[in-house]
């Protein structure tokens, strides 16, 4: 009887170490992040940072543009021109329309070229191969891009590896 409770006893004990070493950890990483800290002095990335900058230049001068038409409306409905402040109306709603197609458009082009960098197969093969090493490293089994992961709605920054894959990859390319 003693024999077979040590055996049972056994038996659970081994069932439950091998289960203990099935446990998935996971990590998550922010690869935005990385682009930008890892890739900030790209030839690809200054001209994308240069447009972004000529594309916020532009929406602002349309800006200021539109608020001194505002301007200039108040202006000549205090003088009690009513023709000019129509006028001056309609041009404004025509230009707001416009400034919000132009934001619209130019918004989304710089998102795909931003997507089309980060994708970039070195840039992807070298941040995996990082990815990887620093998971398999500390005994993750699975690692979740943050921005992606919308399922996510809570994680331990200790999970957050985004900071040790950028120092790999700065240490890296300084060799």
């Amino acid at each position: 009887m003693k024999k077979i409770v040590l055996c049972i006893f056994c038996a659970c004990c081994l069932a439950v170490s091998i289960s203990a070493q099935q446990i998935t950890r996971f990590a998550v990483v922010r690869l935005p992040e990385i682009y930008t800290a890892f890739f900030r002095d790209s030839q690809a990335v200054r001209e994308f940072e240069e447009r972004s900058a000529r594309v916020q230049s532009e929406i602002d001068r349309m800006t200021r543009e539109i608020q001194e038409l505002r301007s200039r409306r108040l202006d000549a409905v205090s003088q009690g021109d009513h023709e000019t402040a129509l006028r001056i109306e309609s041009d404004i709603h025509r230009r707001e329309e416009f400034r919000l197609e132009y934001h619209s458009v130019r918004t989304a082009e710089l998102d795909s070229q931003r997507r089309g960098l980060m994708q970039s197969g070195s840039f992807l093969e070298q941040v995996h191969n990082e990815i990887r090493r620093v998971a398999e490293g500390e005994g993750y089994s699975m690692v979740f891009n943050l921005p992606d992961s919308r399922g996510i709605l809570w994680h331990s920054p200790t999970v957050d590896i985004t900071d040790r894959v950028i120092q790999n990859l700065l240490d890296s390319s300084r060799r």
